[in-house]
């Protein structure tokens, strides 16, 4: 099977289902972003500071799948086929992974300006592209049903990955630079 089918080539695609819509539609625009976060969220599991974290990584990147496939998925199908579930457990894993990182870092005391190294970096751009992918999601619930907890766990994902910046921040003996705005 090639991986080329020209059948995109006016600007439409297939949902699972079946149906074509244009590339352009909010809906393609939403999964294409979870997709780009799950690129980015790769970028950050490649990170030589995170090899103890590679497996909740992972789990992300497979949780993003399940939101991508769900995503793509006209609504009928979704309720129809068996697609893979995202649960509530999957956002109480994230919680818990926060919880213990939080325990580890100080306080946050003032709005932190993303950087200090490279993998930290990489990190606030996942956690930037996140947030969009929750907003895109949350403009298509206003057009479509979206389960309630792909928004959900975008959230908390964004919320995850800001700490596990700082996290690495500290690891990395990184300078976390708080933004001091100018009077």
């Amino acid at each position: 099977m090639k991986i080329y089918t020209k059948t995109g080539d006016s600007g439409t695609t297939s949902l699972v289902g079946g149906t074509r819509i244009s590339k352009a539609d909010l809906k393609i625009e939403t999964y294409g972003t979870v997709d780009e976060l799950n690129s980015w969220i790769g970028l950050v599991r490649d990170q030589a500071i995170n090899e103890s974290r590679k497996d909740i990584l992972k789990e992300i990147q497979d949780r993003l799948f399940t939101i991508g496939s769900d995503l793509a998925s006209e609504p009928e199908q979704v309720r129809r086929k068996k697609i893979p579930d995202l649960l509530d457990k999957d956002i109480e894993l994230l919680e818990k992974q926060m919880d213990l990182m939080d325990a580890e870092i100080p306080p946050l005391r003032a709005f932190v300006l993303p950087g200090g190294h490279q993998s930290v970096s990489y990190t606030h751009v996942a956690r930037t592209v996140c947030r969009r992918a929750e907003r895109l999601s949350i403009r298509l619930s206003h057009e479509e049903e979206v389960n309630l907890l792909i928004i959900k766990y975008l959230n908390r994902l964004s919320d995850y990955l800001f700490v596990l910046s700082r996290k690495m921040t500290q690891e990395l003996n990184s300078e976390e630079v708080a933004w001091k705005p100018r009077i």
